[in-house]
């Protein structure tokens, strides 16, 4: 027989069965929510790799999407501190969150993490960003595949392009680690100098990537995003950004050849303008039938903005400029083995144990449109190696620009 009374005790069962079903499920949706947060590794601690985890171990912090633990494989150091005392980088990371070899006077986040032990820094990691020169990837790449999680993606923040030997095709550093790892993997490139990055001045970057996902790859954007200061925007032609990323550094050669023997600001637009049509030459050239297939890519940050950094700024101008005084007021004769030399002490003598891109990337290029045959079709990039590494005069620069014409 159904009374009040009934109805009351069946009401508070109800409720009670009710709140209990809701707390599972809370917690069954908290315990989902963890298992699924984003696990960040950076493979890379010097100059940019530190300002970039600036920004990423604020975001990591603040995202709900990510733990908060961000993982920096450091490449282990001595670091003399003064008064006879010597340290580990690793240990000085930790202990004042700074790097102050490669990036001194920026405060890092506590959640920054110096990991020396590669395989305990990318243990179990979901997004491993690189950033650290590639011709460690060899080494690298297979220890990484143990140890990430099996649903991993990757960005590269490395400028620069692999060779292969055999096929004679340009490779970009993504497909390198894609081919290492079995992750897929974008990039990101920008007009971005890392100490003006880490003071937070304002600056524009390009996250190139297509996971297939936009939900993915909006997550993965939100990592690096941090308004007002670094505006990222999302693109999905891979291949044009990091090309552009890779071949602005040989440009950048060219202005610091420029900037050597004071040819002044119309010569150095000159070689800005046909830079940026080499490098998209290029990029159309051996990317045409996959996934480059935009113009505008040149127009965003990674295109045009990071060439008049790279060119009025940055270690490969800088490096360059260096290089074209120094020839000029010796006047000697250079052979590769001695331009190699000479490099090598510049960038010693100006970069603090950083290293040059541009060099390297003017090598390889050079020595696949030589074996294409089409080293006719590339003047300035063609003019710019010349200078380096035959011994071609520092003022034939302007005949690079003018055959490019």
């Amino acid at each position: 027989k159904f009374t009040k009374k009934s109805s009351s005790i069946s009401w508070r069962s109800f409720r009670h069965s009710l709140t209990q079903l809701l707390l599972i499920s809370a917690l069954a949706d908290k315990t989902q929510m963890q298992q699924k947060l984003r696990k960040v590794c950076i493979i890379g601690s010097g100059n940019w790799g530190s300002a970039i985890a600036k920004i990423v171990g604020v975001n990591c912090a603040r995202l709900v999407s990510c733990e908060t633990r961000v993982n920096m494989w450091v490449y282990e150091e001595i670091i003399d501190v003064g008064d006879g005392v010597s340290q580990k980088l690793s240990d000085i990371i930790n202990d004042r969150h700074e790097n102050i070899k490669y990036l001194p006077g920026i405060c890092l986040p506590e959640n920054i993490v110096a990991v020396p032990d590669l395989e305990e820094a990318s243990h179990g990691a979901t997004l491993l960003i690189f950033v650290l020169p590639h011709q460690f990837l060899g080494k690298l790449l297979p220890i990484i595949k143990k140890h990430a999680d099996s649903s991993c993606r990757c960005i590269s923040l490395i400028k620069g392009l692999d060779f292969c030997p055999r096929t004679l095709i340009p490779q970009r550093i993504s497909e390198t680690i894609s081919r290492g790892t079995g992750f897929p993997c974008g990039a990101l490139m920008g007009a971005n100098v890392a100490n003006e990055v880490a003071l937070g001045h304002v600056c524009e970057s390009t996250l190139a990537c297509d996971f297939g996902n936009y939900e993915i790859n909006e997550e993965i954007r939100q990592i690096f995003d941090t308004p007002p200061s670094f505006l990222v925007q999302h693109v999905t032609d891979v291949a044009g950004a990091e090309v552009c990323g890779a071949l602005k550094n040989v440009i950048a050669l060219g202005a610091g050849f420029v900037d050597g023997l004071e040819l002044g600001g119309n010569t150095k637009a000159a070689l800005l303008r046909v830079g940026l049509r080499e490098m998209q030459h290029f990029c159309q050239l051996f990317w045409q039938d996959k996934d480059h297939h935009k113009d505008t890519v040149y127009a965003q940050s990674c295109g045009v903005a990071d060439l008049i950094t790279s060119c009025f700024g940055g270690r490969n101008r800088r490096c360059a400029a260096a290089f074209a005084r120094i020839r000029e007021e010796s006047g000697a004769l250079m052979t590769e083995e001695t331009s190699g030399k000479l490099w090598k002490q510049i960038e010693s003598d100006l970069l603090n144990g950083q290293h040059l891109q541009g060099t390297s990337t003017a090598k390889e290029v050079h020595n696949i449109l030589e074996k294409k045959k089409l080293l006719h079709a590339f003047p300035l990039m063609t003019t710019i190696y010349q200078i380096a590494f035959q011994g071609k005069p520092v003022c034939t620069i302007s005949f690079g620009i003018q055959s490019s014409l």
